[in-house]
């Protein structure tokens, strides 16, 4: 199976997906950021701070996504660097990491600025001695940097989402030491109203993340959006990786319905549940048989196995008490009160 972090990077990639992420951070789901005006940008970044002696050390450092984005706002543009990192598990040092990619970020924007000058003519040459020495002009300016942090996970983020978070030091203190806040978008996060103003099938990839340890809730809400019946293959991909959640789909489909695809996998769970069903079944029978000296006791485990098995992995799969009842009913030809009998003492073996 691939990779989590790969297969999320890959589908941050795409320029329709990461502007749409941005405009519901910066701007509330407005289609401020076209995809059509973002440019990639090199993921790596190399700065050389000093070690000992005096000897450059250089630091390296890959980004997941970097995009330069030129925005329009109120007719006037808006030059941008936006980077996404991507995390399939709780990092509780991410205010650092970030505030690490954002400073090597502007680093490089200094030393290609003090680059370009010194291939610049002598009319346009530094004014004064402090602008020579530095590089870096009175009037020259940075592209902001934005980096935003995508939780691919369905838990609350409980690690630190401000450097002043992670420190220890009193507040007379503390007033002097600048704060660095992570920009975070993960799905315990957003309402079920906020998906609305997500554009693209990032929205219902966040959706199902939401709700992936819900499955009555999730089953609710696939069903509900429509779009789950038309899912593009990378991104149902994306969620079965990260999710581990088994979807059932046929190798050649360029397009997924989710519903279908949860369907097969219930129906492959319970058939599974059934075959260790009979096993256990023949084994308690057996037992019950050495117990009680008669071969009916062999037949009636089997039996029962069956049906406490099948019980078992419909209840897993987060059905309620009447669908598991109908559905057994329906397998084993049991009258409703034999169903409801079976159902109770499943639910006493708890």
């Amino acid at each position: 199976m691939a990779d989590k972090d790969a297969v999320t990077k890959e589908f941050m990639q795409d320029s329709d997906i990461f502007a749409d992420v941005f405009n519901y951070m910066l701007y509330d789901g407005r289609q401020v950021i076209k995809p059509e005006q973002l440019r990639p940008v090199d993921t790596t970044a190399i700065v050389l701070p000093y070690g000992e002696g005096q000897q450059s050390v250089p630091i390296q450092k890959y980004r997941d996504v970097l995009k330069l984005v030129t925005a329009m706002e109120d007719s006037n543009a808006a030059y941008l660097l936006l980077g996404i990192e991507n995390q399939s598990q709780l990092h509780y040092a991410m205010p650092v990491r970030n505030m690490l990619y954002d400073a090597m970020q502007y680093v490089s924007q200094v030393e290609n600025t003090a680059k370009s000058h010194r291939g610049e003519n002598k009319s346009t040459h530094a004014e004064t001695g402090a602008e020579y020495l530095s590089g870096f002009y009175r009037t020259d300016r940075l592209l902001p940097v934005i980096t935003l942090t995508l939780y691919f996970g369905a838990d609350e983020w409980n690690a630190p989402r401000d450097l002043h978070s992670m420190l220890t030091a009193n507040n007379d203190i503390m007033k002097f030491v600048d704060n660095y806040h992570i920009h975070l978008v993960a799905p315990a996060d957003i309402s079920y109203e906020d998906f609305g103003k997500f554009h693209t099938e990032l929205k219902l990839a966040l959706k199902y993340l939401k709700y992936s340890r819900d499955k009555k809730r999730l089953g609710e809400v696939i069903y509900e959006d429509a779009a789950f019946r038309n899912v593009s293959r990378k991104t149902a991909d994306m969620i079965n990786i990260v999710t581990g959640s088994k979807l059932i789909y046929h190798q050649g489909e360029e397009r997924v319905n989710m519903c279908v695809a949860i369907e097969e996998m219930r129906k492959e769970a319970i058939e599974q549940g059934i075959e260790q069903g009979i096993e256990q079944g023949i084994e308690q029978g057996i037992e019950q048989g050495i117990e009680q000296g008669i071969e009916q006791g062999i037949e009636q485990g089997i039996e029962q196995g069956k049906v406490l098995g099948a019980i078992e992995i419909c209840r897993q799969l987060g059905l309620d008490s009447n669908d598991i009842i109908s559905r057994i009913i329906s397998s084993f030809s049991l009258t409703r009160d034999e169903a409801e009998s079976y159902m109770r003492r499943a639910l006493a073996n708890l």
